[in-house]
């Protein structure tokens, strides 16, 4: 028992969103029922998106989560509220603080939610790039405070559903970040980590490249040029092979980027912070 429990604290914690959310006009996207088809049929469905458009932008998620609630009342497949209700509550679930013994089970509550209302998008119309990049995004916050055997089952499925993702839509940067991520947090695995994830679990997680890290999260910051996390995490790669002269010009361009998501000022000072660490590498 003690083996399994040192075993699990060596598995893969698979953090894979970092923060990242589309900005709402990205959210309301390629869709089978576009927000302006909607809006015609019904204006009192237009105020409560223009209301959580606002919202969200203030940081008030849940506030935000309760004006998409209005619109599914009316239409239960509106396409721009299921994903936004998705981003929502991955952004509700991130800021429950972790200080107390159900912390875990809290946050899996809003990620779970998160990850329904990403799936209902996906069958309202599965040729969107955001349905498939919100069930990638969930899955990644539910692994994260999931067990060992969970995270190793879900490293494929958001595996799939990013790749989903960016065959949809080429250009999502949002999707080419999370690919990043996993690619690198797969990558940093050792050959004994997986060895016992086999012994221990019966099969092993999926290979990444720290190559195709860095390739991913520089699409990713091409085409999401303001993303502060993009950027942050896009150095990790680069100090993950060694590339110390990009990872500093990458952290040093992040101050001079605007607050956008809730996680940025948090996404500035590890930034500075990791600035710091390598200045002499």
């Amino acid at each position: 028992m003690a083996l399994m429990q040192k075993t699990a604290s060596l598995i893969l914690v698979l953090v894979l969103c970092g923060g990242l959310t589309p900005t709402a006009r990205a959210a309301d996207g390629p869709g089978g029922r576009s927000a302006e088809c909607c809006q015609r049929e019904n204006p009192q469905i237009a105020r409560w998106q223009q209301n959580a458009d606002r919202l969200y932008a203030r940081f008030k998620a849940r506030e935000a989560a309760g004006e998409l609630h209005k619109v599914l009342e009316i239409d239960g497949d509106n396409f721009p509220a299921l994903i936004k209700l998705a981003r929502a509550y991955i952004d509700i679930g991130d800021h429950i603080v972790e200080n107390g013994s159900d912390s875990k089970e809290r946050k899996m509550k809003e990620y779970v939610k998160a990850e329904d209302y990403a799936r209902r998008a996906v069958q309202v119309d599965p040729s969107s790039t955001w349905g498939h990049f919100w069930v990638a995004a969930s899955l990644g916050n539910i692994a994260v405070v999931s067990p060992v055997e969970k995270q190793l089952d879900l490293a494929g499925e958001i595996r799939n559903a990013v790749e989903e993702s960016i065959a949809r839509d080429p250009q999502n940067g949002a999707a080419y970040h999370i690919y990043g991520v996993w690619h690198r947090k797969l990558a940093e695995l050792g050959q004994g980590k997986r060895i016992l994830a086999g012994v221990f679990y019966g099969r092993s997680p999926p290979i990444g490249s720290l190559q195709k890290s860095v390739e991913y999260l520089k699409k990713a910051v091409a085409l999401n040029a303001t993303a502060i996390v993009s950027r942050l995490e896009l150095a990790r790669s680069y100090i993950a092979v060694e590339d110390f002269a990009d990872a500093r010009a990458m952290l040093k361009s992040v101050p001079a980027l605007p607050i956008q998501f809730s996680d940025d000022a948090k996404h500035k000072e590890e930034s500075a912070q990791l600035l710091q660490q390598i200045k002499d590498s």
